[in-house]
């Protein structure tokens, strides 16, 4: 975390192939852990009602910054498994099987050129922006393997 740093963060909440389900904008001095929660919850299971299921996330891989104790208490009273590597014991780049798939999407968002110097003055422009190139993302994926 650094205290004087301007700018947003973007943080993403993919599934295992890269499309992006929850997006979310953060000042650039707020540390990275606290968009988790509200990402999560941001997130909608889905229903089957011919099964009468909910499919909810299995797994959350993350980096070193998301390694805090109440995180992790707090994901596994969701049911949801933990994938984090430990900070001190850990190296990260076990995680780089899994990681390159959130690196690539982005990539994929910052392609956009609206996004990637962010020029919007207020979050919720951006916010609404990064929803759009979210929403192409996922679009394009689908004509992919639809044609």
């Amino acid at each position: 975390m650094d205290r004087g740093k301007p700018g947003s963060k973007m943080h993403v909440l993919s599934d295992a192939n890269g499309l992006p389900l929850v997006v979310g904008v953060s000042a650039a001095n707020t540390h990275d852990s606290e968009a988790l929660k509200p990402m999560a919850e941001g997130y909608q299971t889905r229903h089957d009602p011919h099964r009468g299921r909910h499919f909810k996330p299995q797994r959350l891989h993350a980096d070193k910054a998301y390694d805090i104790p109440h995180l992790r208490k707090w994901l596994r009273s969701k049911r949801i498994g933990v994938r984090i590597a430990r900070k001190g014991i850990e190296s990260s780049e076990r995680l780089g099987r899994r990681r390159w798939v959130i690196e690539r999407t982005i990539s994929w968002l910052s392609g956009y050129r609206r996004l990637s110097p962010r020029y919007e003055r207020h979050s919720r422009n951006y916010l609404a922006f990064l929803g759009l190139a979210a929403a192409l993302c996922c679009y394009k994926r689908l004509v992919r393997l639809t044609t």
